[in-house]
């Protein structure tokens, strides 16, 4: 396994779930990922908020470490953001297109989706490739 920077790890994970509380916020893109999931207002106030927000941090977690270790330990910069946006746009989003199809989704829904995870990708990637080196010994 190699060597992962945890440090790197917590604040990519950190950045992908602001990112996504920003893209699903009504600033954004809120309304219409609500309008086309289907939810509606009461639907999204049911639930453990906690669990819910506390799992998709985790999740943001997994990752983020996982995609670290893909990466190896000193990932440059144009390492990170191009297998970054390659890993959100053609695994993550390509993934959900083939079910959004199968399941008669919207290209709107498609769109913010994979939107969200193409740019959730590429800034960890970003993150991990400006971490700054640990010092040098000897």
């Amino acid at each position: 396994m190699p060597e992962v920077n945890i440090w790197a790890v917590i604040a990519a994970a950190a950045s992908g779930f602001v990112l996504g509380g920003l893209w699903y916020s009504p600033l954004l893109f809120g309304k219409a990922w609500q309008r086309e999931a289907g939810l509606s207002d009461e639907e999204l106030a049911k639930g453990n908020m906690a669990l819910i927000f506390g799992a998709a941090f985790v999740l943001c977690l997994v990752a983020s470490f996982v995609f670290a270790m893909f990466l190896g330990p000193r990932p440059s910069l144009v390492l990170g953001v191009g297998a970054g946006f390659s890993a959100g746009l053609c695994w993550v989003a390509a993934s959900f297109g083939i079910n959004y199809l199968f399941e008669r989704k919207s290209f709107t829904l498609f769109a913010i989706n994979g939107g969200y995870h193409t740019l959730q990708f590429t800034l960890i990637g970003l993150v991990l490739g400006l971490w700054p080196l640990p010092p040098v010994v000897g």
